[in-house]
């Protein structure tokens, strides 16, 4: 038995602005609202989407903003109709679309009860049967003769989600409704949901929380730019659509790289990077480039040597421990292209936890060299580093640099948390006289389906005495 389906339905909405009517008559004497518009003044929100969901099964439906998920939930729902295609639903149904639509903000919470249930298809009397409940559900009961007005958004959410949810409905439409109130309140919604499975009722749920489409429901459906992208499984669905994001952050990750890159270069060698925020971490200097600058600096300046100072034109900022991203250094040596590989070798920039990652440097010196160090710095967005090292902290002594040449720095299992990090990369001197410093130029994301929290990710695992049990994971 199907409680719910939609074939071949498309809805298509106006633009804002271009040809307008100016009045209800003038568009019905006119006979189209839609079908004389040009496809420019168009948008397409669904497009000949189809789907069904059984009676009793719990159906997941994500995809990115705007991509067409909460039009599919209001067509089912009845808020609107479809441009072309039909929907078909069997039994009662209770939206948790926009909690609280129905609410009198001059009025009290116990008079918006009775109001948004006898909407919902309450009557008063099974209003009066459930109301404690309602409330109670709510976390209310101190509140609920004061003017909804007074009502804080999550106290608001949080009253309309209550009432709804105890409609008793053979069809319980959600659209990401779960962040109306705290983790406490979550968790009761989480319960309420299941209690609903166990009933044999039929959900029908948007939201971006794969975990939550993973854990429970029966099948998905992964919508994008208003089309039908994958049905069926809900891991393989979920596993589909991570993969088209981390496709589409690949191409934006790519596109920042190359425009910081493409505007440091702008800097003739030798100028200053930047001035940057106050109070940097002074470990934001991963390469040991600046550190090691300063230390000789200090170490000729106790002996009023000078000279080989200013022989040197190109230098780091005045306050290197307060650069922001930027490029700097004599070029005698160039960093000519930096990627981010993956195990097969290939340039990416979105990882796994516990990926393996190399750093390869493309460097041409314009001379022979035999004073040369890499270095490379891991960062997280805040500016916090991670790791930094170089060649010659590991010992490493130059002998011999020319022509085009390449270094890789690799990382058999990059143990960092989910989130983005940036990347020094550094050709210097032995006394941290800088060749070229690439400073915060490129980003690369971690991934993670953990939600720990932190920047390191350790190996580690846990062990517990036999009286300490666990429920089985999803």
């Amino acid at each position: 038995m199907t409680a719910i389906e939609l074939v071949g339905v498309s809805k298509v909405y106006r633009r804002y602005g271009g040809r307008h009517f100016s009045t209800l008559k003038s568009a019905l004497l006119q006979r189209s609202i839609l079908r004389d518009l040009q496809p420019s003044e168009t948008f397409p929100a669904l497009k000949e989407v189809s789907f069904s969901v059984p009676k009793g099964s719990t159906y997941g439906v994500i995809g990115r903003n705007g991509s067409g998920k909460s039009t599919a939930l209001k067509l089912v729902a009845g808020i609107t109709k479809p441009t072309s295609g039909t929907v078909r639903v069997d039994g009662r149904i209770s939206a948790l679309i926009e909690l609280g639509a129905g609410f009198h903000p001059e009025i009290s919470g116990r008079e918006n009860v009775f109001i948004n249930g006898i909407m919902l298809g309450l009557t008063k009397r099974e209003i009066r049967e459930r109301f404690d409940e309602i409330v109670d559900f709510a976390e209310l009961r101190d509140f609920i003769d004061a003017p909804v007005k007074t009502y804080s958004s999550g106290m608001y959410m949080r009253l309309g989600f209550a009432v709804a949810i105890h409609v008793n409905p053979d069809v319980l439409l959600v659209d990401e409704v779960l962040a109306v109130g705290d983790e406490g309140f979550t968790h009761k919604c989480l319960d309420k949901f299941a209690e609903f499975r166990r009933r044999g009722k039929t959900i029908l749920l948007v939201t971006h929380s794969l975990n939550l489409v993973e854990r429970f429901c029966d099948e998905a459906l992964w919508l994008d730019s208003g089309v039908a992208r994958a049905l069926g499984d809900p891991k393989r669905v979920v596993g589909a659509y991570l993969t088209k994001v981390e496709e589409s952050e690949e191409q934006e990750l790519a596109t920042a790289t190359a425009r910081a890159v493409e505007a440091a270069s702008r800097q003739e060698p030798g100028s200053p990077a930047p001035a940057g925020t106050p109070g940097a971490p002074r470990e934001a200097l991963g390469s040991g480039a600046a550190a090691r600058f300063k230390e000789v600096t200090d170490l000729r300046e106790r002996h009023h040597d000078v000279s080989e100072l200013t022989a040197h034109p190109a230098g780091p900022p005045a306050d290197l421990f307060q650069a922001t991203e930027g490029r700097w250094g004599s070029r005698e040596v160039e960093i000519t292209d930096v990627a981010f590989l993956d195990t097969k070798g290939q340039p990416t920039f979105v990882f796994h936890s516990g990926d393996s990652l190399s750093i390869r440097l493309r460097v041409r010196a314009n001379h022979p060299t035999d004073d040369f160090v890499f270095g490379v710095g891991l960062f997280n967005v805040d500016g916090v580093c991670c790791y930094g090292t170089n060649t010659y902290l590991e010992e490493m002594n130059p002998e011999r640099l020319a022509g085009e040449a390449e270094a890789t720095f690799a990382i058999d299992s990059l143990d960092l948390v989910e989130g983005t990090y940036k990347l020094d990369v550094a050709v210097h001197k032995r006394d941290g006289f800088p060749y070229d410093y690439h400073r915060l130029l490129y980003t690369f994301r971690v991934k993670s389906r953990s939600r720990d929290v932190g920047i390191y990710r350790p190996r580690h695992r846990w062990t517990f005495s036999p009286n300490v049990q666990f429920r089985p994971g999803p």
